[in-house]
C-alpha cells in the first residue's frame, strides 16, 4: 500500500503551497500577505511535525509496520514548509538585512526559540535517508530523538508569539501531549488508566 500511498501523499503535503500560492496571485492572502505567508508555512511544519510523532502510536494500534515507510516523507515535509516559514521571515520580512534580524532576535525570545529549532531540524533532515541510519547505527536513533523537542519547541514557538486567544496553540499542546503518552509502553499506560479510574471511582 506504501507504493501508491507515497506518491498520493507527496501530492497531498503539496497543496497547502499551492494553495496559498493561488491566494497570493488573487490577492487573497489580507491586509498583511508577509505575516500571513510566515503564518501558514509554520502552522504547516508543526502540523506535519506532529504527524510524524503520529506514525508511532498509530502502527501500534493498527499493526500496520510499513507506515514506518511514510514517517521520513512527512519528516522531509515538515522540514520543507520550516524552510519556506524561515526563509520568509528571514527575506519578505526582514529583507535580508542582519541588524534587523539580531535586534529582533533580542527582543522576541519566540524568534529565538524557532531558529534554535530549526537548527535541530537540520541533522534531522539531513540524516533522513536510510544511507545514514546503516552509518550512524544506534546513534541515528539518539539523535532523532530531537524531534521530541522540535515538536515541543515548535508548540511554544506559536503559543509566544499570540497575544490574544490562545485556544490554536494550545490545541496543538494538548496534541503533542496525548501523542507523547500514547508512546509509553503498554504496562505503564495500563497502570495509569487504573489510577485514573480508582481516582474516579473515589470521587
Amino acid at each position: 500500500m506504501t507504493r501508491w500511498l507515497k506518491p498520493v501523499l507527496f501530492v497531498a503535503f503539496l497543496l497547502p503551497l499551492g494553495w496559498l500560492a493561488w491566494r497570493g496571485l488573487q490577492g487573497g492572502l489580507g491586509a498583511n500577505p508577509v505575516e500571513t505567508i510566515i503564518h501558514e508555512t509554520g502552522i504547516w511544519t508543526l502540523r506535519l511535525l506532529l504527524l510524524t510523532l503520529l506514525v508511532t502510536p498509530l502502527r501500534r494500534i493498527t499493526g500496520w509496520n510499513e507506515l514506518v515507510r511514510l514517517r521520513r516523507l512527512v519528516g522531509l515535509f515538515s522540514f520543507f514548509y520550516a524552510t519556506l516559514h524561515l526563509a520568509a521571515y528571514v527575506w519578505l520580512d526582514q529583507g535580508l538585512v542582519l541588524k534587523w534580524m539580531v535586534e529582533d532576535i533580542i527582543e522576541r525570545p519566540y524568534i529565538t526559540l524557532g531558529f534554535g529549532v530549526y537548527l535541530m531540524l537540520l541533522p534531522l533532515a539531513a540524516t533522513s535517508s536510510k544511507a545514514m541510519m546503516r552509518r550512524l547505527g544506534r546513534r541515528w536513533k539518539q539523535l532523532h530523538r530531537l524531534v521530541y523537542l522540535c515538536a515541543f519547541g515548535g508548540v511554544l514557538h506559536f503559543l509566544w508569539q499570540i497575544k490574544a486567544d490562545a485556544r490554536e496553540p494550545l490545541v496543538y499542546l494538548l496534541i503533542l501531549c496525548l501523542l507523547m503518552l500514547a508512546r509509553l509502553p503498554k504496562p505503564l499506560l495500563s497502570r495509569i488508566g487504573k489510577r485514573w479510574r480508582r481516582s474516579f471511582s473515589l470521587s
